[in-house]
């Protein structure tokens, strides 16, 4: 099936080339997310691989109202466009509701709408009515094949500027499993179809600081098996040290790990769309 191209500042997303979605989970002290800013860059330079920053500047979803949530949108946004100044990254971040939408928007190249949101109307159309990219990340309780639903939300406002994101949906108790007819089912809705490793290994109920609230294990083995099924883009968010992260600290990828972690998948890729 022919993939729409979306092209986010200067990553062509869908085209041949392998694109990165990576930072840390939410935005944290100022220097964390300059110096992950500047690895990412180093590393992704070398390896020649398109690359947009991503951080949440709120956390809404926390399973506490004592988890650290971020520094709000006015800080957040600051940060990140700082981050783009510096190091010519495009730039993605969360909105969580309608209002956050218009200035998000003035400093994000993507605005991502959160998995448990996804099936807001309103949230939806206001985020697609900025005319931005717009990924939706895969609901936890949503069959992959319906999807297709909140991708007609933002068609109705005649943005087709649009990315998917599988990042497992909910088995049993606290587990996420990655179902590999996600990605087919993603791809049949003619948008770039991105995996969200990081988040696909996060083992819910239990802290993100309790070591025991990930799976880092499986990190390799769930990324190789979805960039073989043909997903255009990885989603790995990565920290300076991710036992100290605030947040998603048990699922997060060392920073300093990056660069091997992504080489045999950029060799993967290629050989997938090879044969596609």
């Amino acid at each position: 099936m022919s993939i729409k191209k979306v092209k986010v500042g200067n990553v062509n997303c869908g085209a041949d080339d392998l694109f990165l979605i990576s930072g840390p989970c939410v935005i944290e002290d100022e220097s964390i997310m300059m110096r992950t800013a500047e690895k990412i860059k180093e590393v992704t330079e070398r390896l020649k691989i398109p690359t947009i920053y991503k951080a949440s500047f709120m956390k809404d979803n926390r399973s506490s109202v004592d988890f650290y949530q971020g520094p709000g949108i006015d800080e957040g946004l600051r940060i990140l466009e700082k981050v783009k100044k510096e190091f010519g990254f495009p730039i993605l971040t969360d909105v969580h509701y309608p209002d956050q939408v218009a200035a998000t928007a003035e400093v994000c190249d993507v605005i991502q709408i959160p998995a448990y949101l996804v099936m807001q109307t309103t949230l939806a159309v206001a985020a697609g009515n900025t005319g931005r990219t717009i990924n939706l990340k895969h609901a936890q309780f949503l069959a992959p094949e319906n999807m297709s639903k909140p991708v007609a939300k933002i068609e109705s406002t005649g943005n087709e500027n649009i990315l998917l994101t599988e990042r497992g949906y909910a088995f049993g108790y606290n587990d996420l499993i990655v179902d590999p007819r996600s990605f087919y089912h993603l791809r049949e809705t003619g948008y770039p179809v991105i995996f969200d490793v990081t988040h696909s290994i996060r083992k819910y109920g239990i802290p993100s600081a309790d070591p025991n609230g990930g799976a880092r294990q499986y990190l390799k083995t769930l990324a190789r098996a979805g960039v073989a099924s043909g997903v255009d883009g990885l989603f790995v968010e990565c920290h300076p040290c991710p036992s100290e992260a605030l947040c998603d600290a048990a699922s997060q990828l060392d920073m300093s790990q990056l660069e091997e972690f992504l080489k045999p998948l950029i060799e993967l890729h290629a050989i997938e769309v090879k044969y596609r």
